[in-house]
């Protein structure tokens, strides 16, 4: 049809019909392929990119929760949500920092232990009072009592928590076995967070809370010759090359917290958000079925790696450490309030 209209035509009046015939077919084309370019600009623009990062290796319990996350992201939302990961502080930003650079725009948001988050709320903490919780089944229901606050302390700084993951029972690294009380002042040691460090010292150990790359460098340099861990955290970093004696004092079962800066979550569409949460539910009881064996597996791989394990710990060391975390279990029950305290006092009943 389109030829024919172009063909030199003999009268005026005719050349006027097909040319205004031309220009209404234009017209009518037009419309269409601006929804079509509007439709396509819609797909592109709702497709997201989260970086997220983790100060532990890929193959932690932190980095595998992360991995099932981004896995679980993509499948609920067809690609439209992609997480990318960075593990082993590879971007060099620490748990205590990844709030700080999620609200910078540096990530969107980051798998971090909260121990290192309690600087911006006391509640973070909670995970880390020491000899607390003593089983998952516990940890997992204090966790779920607490959760309201976590969420609430996180919201109030501008992010979005999505899921928690419960670490197996901390442990105490160390580069020569603790027989009694006098090896307690020998330590130099790497502890997790203020509550920690604070009931260390209380112990006799000179402590210090520092960031897993800076702990590092101290055990390289020799600055350290203990660490306050969990064997997974342990055996993700291969403790065992510098401190071969696990001494399992149950000391804490604490948490890590995935969390998204707010804005990004907001940002999406509702049905995407919802397939986010669902993902996120999906990576906790990932998480907690994964945690059921893992202390297990860990022993079995320190073992093989030549770490001496003391199970249980020696009596003489839990007398001298609960009695050493009572001054600061409380100053911190001062510090968090009535609501994280109720939750303290119901976890001692249980």
């Amino acid at each position: 049809m389109l030829p024919d209209l172009l063909l030199p035509m003999r009268y005026p009046a005719k050349r006027i019909r097909a040319i205004l015939a031309l220009a209404a077919l234009i017209l009518s084309v037009a419309p269409a392929a601006a929804q079509v370019t509007s439709q396509v600009a819609s797909q592109v623009t709702s497709q997201v990119t989260w970086r997220m990062t983790t100060e532990y290796p890929e193959n932690n319990i932190s980095g595998i929760g992360l991995t099932t996350f981004a896995s679980r992201v993509s499948d609920r939302t067809h690609g439209f949500v992609t997480v990318t990961n960075a593990f082993d502080n590879q971007l060099k930003i620490n748990s205590g920092e990844m709030p700080r650079a999620a609200l910078d725009g540096r990530i969107a948001g980051g798998d971090a232990f909260a121990g290192a988050l309690s600087g911006l709320d006391p509640v973070l903490g909670l995970s880390t009072l020491p000899f607390l919780v003593q089983s998952v089944d516990l940890a997992r229901a204090t966790n779920l009592r607490a959760r309201p606050l976590y969420e609430k302390a996180l919201a109030a700084r501008g992010l979005k928590l999505l899921y928690v993951t419960i670490w197996p029972a901390t442990g105490l690294w160390s580069e020569r076995s603790l027989e009694n009380a006098d090896d307690l002042p020998k330590l130099n040691l790497r502890t997790y967070d203020a509550n920690s460090t604070e009931v260390m010292r209380a112990a006799g150990a000179n402590a210090q809370f520092l960031p897993m790359d800076a702990a590092l460098a101290g055990l390289k340099e020799h600055r350290l010759n203990a660490f306050l861990t969990s064997g997974d955290g342990g055996a993700g970093r291969k403790l065992w090359d510098f401190l071969p004696h696990f001494t399992a004092i149950n000391y804490a079962m604490p948490i890590s917290i995935a969390f998204v800066r707010s804005d990004a979550f907001a940002e999406l569409s509702e049905p995407m958000q919802r397939e986010v949460l669902a993902a996120a539910a999906e990576t906790e009881q990932s998480q907690l079925a994964l945690l059921t064996h893992r202390t297990i597996e860990n022993y079995a791989r320190m073992r093989d790696n030549g770490v001496h394990i003391a199970e249980p710990a020696p009596a003489f060391l839990v007398t001298e450490l609960r009695k050493a975390a009572k001054d600061a279990i409380a100053a911190w029950e001062t510090r968090a309030g009535a609501e994280a305290t109720a939750i303290v006092e119901w976890a001692r009943q249980q």
